[in-house]
C-alpha cells in the first residue's frame, strides 16, 4: 500500500498524462478533419475543374482519368451505320458475285439456295406449248389417265428428280441480279426488251436484272458452248438451260419444246406432278416422262392428247 501523499501522487501524475493523451488525439482527430475537408474542398474541386460542364471527362469511378473503354464504346456507336453499311455492302457483294459471269467463278450454296426457292415461284408460258409430232411415228402406246394420252418414245422409267446446272455463268429462273456484264445483249421480243448474257435470258425489275424462261421467238447469234444437240423427226434442236433453240440462217431462234425430245436434265423450277400411278415433270404446261437412255436417267418431252383413247 502506498503512503497518503505517495497517492495523491501517483493519481495526480495518472490525471496528467490520460489529459495530455486526450489532447493529443483530439488534435489529430482534427488534423485528419482538416485533412479531409481539403481533400473534399481541392481534390474534388480539382476534379470538377478537369471535369466540364457536359461530363465528357467524367470516368466510371469517379477518378480524374476517362476509362479508356468509354472511347471505344462511343465509336462502336458512331459506327453502327458503318456497320449496317458493311452489311449492305456484304449484301451488295453476294448480288454482284452473281457477276461471277465475268469472272467465270462458281456459284456460292448461299445465292443457290436463294434462287432455288425464288425459281420455284417462277410461271412462263411462253414456251410450254409443246410442238406435236407425228402421232403415228410412236412406237409404244400412250399413258392414259384422267381423260387425257402421254406420248413418249422410250418407256417410263422413274428416278429422282435432281436440279440440273450449266455451269457457273448459268442461272435459274428467278435468279436475281443487280448488274449484267458487258457481254450482255439486248433482245426485243414482241416489243418487249430482254437481256441476254451467257445462255440466260434476264427482264429488267426494279434494281436489276431477274432471269427468265427464254422468250419464243428470240434470236440469239452465238449458243453457249455446252449446249445439247436434240433431234427430232430429222429436226435438230439444242437445248440448254431448260430453252430450246433452232438454228435460222446464221442465228438461233428460241422455240417450243418439241415432243419427243429427250434431254440430260431440267432446271430449278420442274415440279414432279403425280399422274395415275406415273410420276412425270412438269414445267409450265410442259410435260416430261423420266425415261433411261443407254443406262442413263434423262426427260422426254411428252404429248398429251385429250380422251383416253
Amino acid at each position: 500500500m502506498l503512503p497518503g501523499k505517495n497517492k495523491i501522487k501517483f493519481f495526480f501524475v495518472l490525471f496528467v498524462c490520460i489529459a495530455i493523451s486526450l489532447q493529443h488525439s483530439m488534435a489529430q482527430r482534427m488534423g485528419h478533419g482538416a485533412s479531409r475537408g481539403g481533400g473534399g474542398g481541392g481534390q474534388r474541386g480539382g476534379g470538377n475543374i478537369n471535369r466540364p460542364a457536359g461530363g465528357n471527362n467524367r470516368s466510371i469511378n469517379g477518378g480524374a482519368v476517362k476509362a479508356p473503354d468509354r472511347n471505344i464504346r462511343s465509336n462502336s456507336g458512331g459506327n453502327r451505320n458503318n456497320v449496317g453499311n458493311s452489311v449492305g455492302n456484304r449484301t451488295n457483294n453476294n448480288i454482284n458475285s452473281g457477276n461471277r459471269n465475268s469472272n467465270n467463278k462458281n456459284i456460292s450454296g448461299n445465292t443457290v439456295n436463294v434462287n432455288v426457292n425464288n425459281s420455284r415461284n417462277v410461271v412462263n408460258n411462253r414456251n410450254t406449248v409443246v410442238r406435236r409430232n407425228n402421232i403415228g411415228t410412236y412406237g409404244r402406246p400412250p399413258y392414259a389417265w384422267g381423260g387425257r394420252r402421254y406420248y413418249a418414245y422410250h418407256p417410263y422409267f422413274y428416278h429422282p428428280f435432281h436440279p440440273f446446272v450449266w455451269g457457273p455463268v448459268w442461272h435459274p429462273w428467278g435468279f436475281f441480279i443487280a448488274t449484267l456484264t458487258a457481254t450482255a445483249i439486248v433482245v426485243a421480243v414482241e416489243n418487249e426488251k430482254y437481256h441476254y448474257d451467257q445462255g440466260v435470258w434476264y427482264s429488267q425489275s426494279s434494281g436489276g436484272y431477274t432471269a427468265v424462261q427464254a422468250p419464243v421467238g428470240g434470236t440469239i447469234t452465238t449458243l453457249p458452248t455446252n449446249a445439247q444437240t436434240v433431234v427430232v423427226n430429222n429436226t435438230t434442236n439444242y437445248y440448254y438451260g431448260g430453252s430450246y433453240y433452232e438454228k435460222s440462217g446464221s442465228q438461233y431462234k428460241v422455240v417450243t419444246p418439241p415432243a419427243g425430245a429427250v434431254v440430260d436434265g431440267l432446271p430449278e423450277g420442274a415440279e414432279e406432278v403425280k399422274i395415275g400411278d406415273q410420276t412425270y415433270m412438269k414445267i409450265g404446261e410442259t410435260y416430261y416422262q423420266p425415261v433411261q437412255v443407254d443406262g442413263k436417267d434423262k426427260y422426254e418431252v411428252a404429248q398429251v392428247e385429250e380422251g383416253n383413247k
